[in-house]
């Protein structure tokens, strides 16, 4: 079954994208795992591969699963975490960095309500509308980036679905306070330990925290 293949992979190797960057073999993704032997190709239309829009259902289901964690997180694409990593960044990210006003406003309104769509997460920060699309983008960029917000299956509330998203602290409550009870520097141990010091995901764990200290 590819969904408890899946999470196994997950599990296995810490954290993988859904989708290869170009095909490359780094970082891991989930598509390698599951068609180790098929080059992905990017296609809707109705002669490409079924395995494309099969990995993306795929994707909604696993991020309402509970058993694995999904964020916009490297480089902005679709991440999945296991559980024990997820905590693990957390704590590793831990920062009293201020997020920006938009940033906090979502971030405030998702602790109290998770789930939200996109439609209703620019209502309430009133980032609606094609001229405030990158301002949007940055916000929620920021949240992703420092893992303080989840998706959470998908919404739909216009012509495309879109993500649900939800806050951390609210939808992983108990990883949450885990996170808390870990050092950072414990942290860093586990994560070099699971992932390597070499691997492109760890690089781009540091490369955020040094861009807020």
């Amino acid at each position: 079954m590819k969904k408890q293949k899946a999470i196994q992979a997950i599990e296995k190797e810490g954290i993988l994208l859904v989708y290869p960057i170009k095909n490359s073999p780094e970082p891991d993704s989930l598509w390698a795992h599951l068609w180790p032997r098929s080059k992905m190709v990017w296609e809707w239309d109705a002669d490409a591969d079924h395995k494309v829009s099969d990995l993306w259902l795929l994707k909604e289901e696993l991020s309402r699963s509970g058993k694995v964690v999904y964020a916009k997180w490297y480089q902005n694409r679709a991440t999945f975490f296991s559980q024990e990593t997820f905590v693990n960044m957390l704590a590793f990210q831990r920062s009293e960095a201020p997020l920006s006003p938009n940033s906090q406003v979502i971030l405030e309104a998702l602790e109290m309500d998770s789930p939200l769509s996109t439609k209703q997460l620019k209502e309430i920060a009133d980032l609606q509308g094609r001229d405030m699309e990158s301002t949007y983008n940055r916000a929620m960029k920021a949240l992703w980036q420092r893992l303080l917000i989840v998706a959470y299956g998908e919404v739909e509330d216009s012509s495309f679905p879109s993500t649900a998203v939800g806050a951390s602290k609210t939808l992983f409550e108990p990883l949450w306070e885990q996170s808390l009870s870990i050092s950072p520097e414990n942290a860093e141990a586990y994560l070099i330990k699971k992932l390597g010091a070499e691997n492109k995901f760890w690089k781009f764990a540091k490369k955020i925290q040094a861009t807020k200290t």
